[in-house]
């Protein structure tokens, strides 16, 4: 495959990532009972909204997956939040609301054939109160059929 393609493909699978983030797991966060900033992608610093990092990575695959021609990814979204009262909780309402949309659309609006999430770690501060802030940091699987 040229470059130009792959490269296409990665856009497409961030895009779809974002738009994902932005749409239906805000639409989750705004259901929940207690305050959850919103997803919004920029420079937002006002403490209403949070903008994850979206890192995308080619994984290992399967003798199977290579037969089949399956390009499979390993992609990672990282919140950063601040240390608050609540920031703990928020941290598990972000994961909850993801874990949520790509069960409900595993495809991505049909970008990808399948994301599966496969990791959801949790980092608190090093110490509290400190000014450093908590980290979850969830780890999806996608992979996209014809690719290789």
């Amino acid at each position: 495959m040229s470059d130009n393609r792959k490269l296409i493909i990665h856009e497409a699978i961030i895009g779809a990532v974002k738009k994902l983030l932005t749409e239906r797991v805000n639409e989750i966060l705004l259901d929940e009972d207690f305050e959850v900033p919103i997803i919004e992608f920029g420079n937002y610093q006002d403490g209403r909204s949070v903008s994850p990092v979206i890192a995308l990575l080619s994984c290992e695959k399967t003798e199977k997956e290579r037969i089949i021609r399956l390009d499979a990814y390993s992609l990672m979204i990282t919140f950063s939040l601040p240390e608050t009262i609540k920031t703990e909780s928020q941290c598990y309402a972000y994961s909850s609301a993801v874990c949520t949309a790509i069960k409900e659309d595993p495809t991505m609006g049909g970008v990808v054939d399948r994301a599966v999430v496969i990791g959801e770690k949790y980092v608190p501060p090093k110490t509290r109160n400190c000014g450093q802030c908590w980290e979850v940091v969830l780890t999806l699987r996608v992979t996209v059929e014809g690719m290789a």
